[in-house]
């Protein structure tokens, strides 16, 4: 059986490829107040590999979130849809921030379904883009 260790190498891959932000709700991991982990967009229980194809940088809220769900319920249309991948998908494709940035909007079924099922408009995230704003930190460039 092989490892499901991510060796450092990848850690920093990944973390470099996104900027260091949370892939999902796009918050920077220089103000997170815990760990960022490498999260398995399929995950390993459904046969998904430890491949940099497979691997997103999330915050613990939404890799806990997120845990092993591959889908969610869009709440317009109570559709059953994959939820945001982001390494097949463009974050501008399925997302926007509203008039001031603290709250992201959806634009698709899959964004809508994301931001209901990662929670991506928590409480101590929306908080936490109020004080990004203020430092001129926020919204993120993609």
């Amino acid at each position: 059986m092989p490892s499901d260790k991510i060796s450092a190498a990848t850690r920093r891959y990944v973390a470099t490829r996104a900027k260091n932000y949370c892939e999902y709700c796009q918050c920077p991991e220089n103000v997170g107040t815990q760990s960022f982990a490498v999260e398995h967009i399929k995950p390993r229980k459904a046969g998904g590999e430890s491949i940099v194809e497979n691997l997103a940088w999330s915050c613990f809220g939404c890799n806990s979130h997120k845990h092993t769900k591959t889908v969610a319920i869009d709440p317009t249309t109570n559709s059953q849809v994959s939820l945001f991948n982001p390494r097949q998908q463009n974050w501008e494709d399925h997302f926007y921030w509203n008039d001031d940035f603290t709250l992201m909007i959806g634009k698709t079924d899959i964004g809508r379904a994301t931001i209901e099922s990662l929670l991506l408009n928590r409480e101590g995230i929306v908080n936490l883009r109020r004080l990004l704003i203020l430092a001129n930190l926020h919204p993120p460039i993609l």
